[in-house]
């Protein structure tokens, strides 16, 4: 069987991502019958905050505070796994820019198996996990057996499992900085350099109506607008319309653009990759509209129109003006 469980735990400003809460729920599936401690790295006060904050969901938390660490360095991190994990470790850690940074390198220093972006537990038969992963942007799902018995590094995607709210465990942190070892490593942190702001914050906005490929033409944006202006929400996109130079890179929803977390999300042509669904956080209610039927966001959406937006949304907008 696979030997200790771990969650690695990104954290910024003292707060805890989204994907901690969700990593103990994917671990809890994947091995519903054995505990799972969090690593959680960095330095100071914002390193004792995210540790208290993660008692609520891990029930044990490793503290590794280096100065090293203040800034978060996969090639150190990496370093410093490996000098505390067991060899036949399972961790996991989220399918994002960080985790696809960190995860491929500590699989190999491990000498274990690496399975990214997975959205679904399968089984497990003994020493063979069976996952699920997505292809093709979502369009074809593969079930993946592994063999873990030397341990595994398990990439999970954003989103994909949703936490248990209670937040219960009663969790205790154990400080682990002492056994951290020689970080020194090759790269280093230069500066954080913000992104310009445009005329909206669409991180700081309730209701966001987006538009992806399928409004075809930039003079067509305007019917979102519409729409926008009618449910009094703001307009953001996926990345091909940033790309085009349609609207401004300050209103690209994605893992290479925005982090949003709204209350009601209008996928407008949008057709779901894992790269636009990974800027989604929290729970937002979700309406799709696409005329592929088999696009990957009606996976996700409480709500799927399969239909041309261009015929579905100034039909919509109209009735929400009348309804007025």
């Amino acid at each position: 069987m696979a030997g200790q469980i771990f969650a690695y735990i990104t954290h910024k400003v003292g707060k805890a991502d989204d994907t901690a809460a969700e990593l103990v729920k994917a671990a809890g599936k994947f091995f519903p019958d054995a505990p799972v401690t969090a690593v959680v790295t960095g330095s100071g006060a914002d390193l004792d905050a995210v540790c208290n904050e993660m008692t609520a969901w891990y029930r044990e938390i490793w503290k590794i505070d280096n100065e090293a660490l203040a800034y978060p360095n996969a090639e150190a991190i990496r370093k410093l796994l490996v000098n505390l994990l067991p060899q036949d470790a399972v961790v996991f850690c989220g399918h994002d820019t960080f985790g696809m940074d960190l995860a491929p390198g500590l699989s190999i220093k491990l000498d274990s198996v690496f399975v990214p972006d997975v959205v679904d537990f399968d089984g497990l038969d003994g020493d063979t996990l069976k996952v699920i992963r997505q292809e093709y942007s979502g369009q074809v799902s593969t079930h993946v057996s592994c063999d873990i018995s030397a341990g595994a590094v398990i990439n999970i995607r954003p989103g994909a499992f949703q936490p248990d709210e209670s937040g219960s465990a009663g969790g205790q942190v154990v400080d682990k900085s002492a056994e951290a070892g020689d970080l020194a490593v090759g790269r280093r942190f230069l500066e954080i350099v913000q992104a310009e702001v445009g005329d909206v914050d669409i991180t700081k906005e309730d209701v966001l109506v987006s538009v992806g490929r399928g409004i075809e033409d930039q003079d067509n944006i305007e019917i979102a607008e519409e729409l926008a202006e009618a449910i009094g929400a703001v307009v953001s996109c996926s990345r091909p319309i940033v790309d085009a130079k349609w609207l401004e890179k300050s209103r690209q929803v994605g893992t290479s653009g925005q982090t949003v977390k709204p209350k009601v999300y209008l996928a407008l042509g949008i057709s779901g990759s894992f790269q636009h669904l990974g800027g989604l956080k929290g729970n937002p209610f979700i309406v799709a509209v696409n005329k592929n039927p088999k696009a990957p966001i009606f996976q996700v959406a409480d709500v799927g129109v399969v239909d041309d937006l261009l015929d579905f949304v100034p039909v919509l907008t109209e009735k929400i003006q009348e309804g007025k």
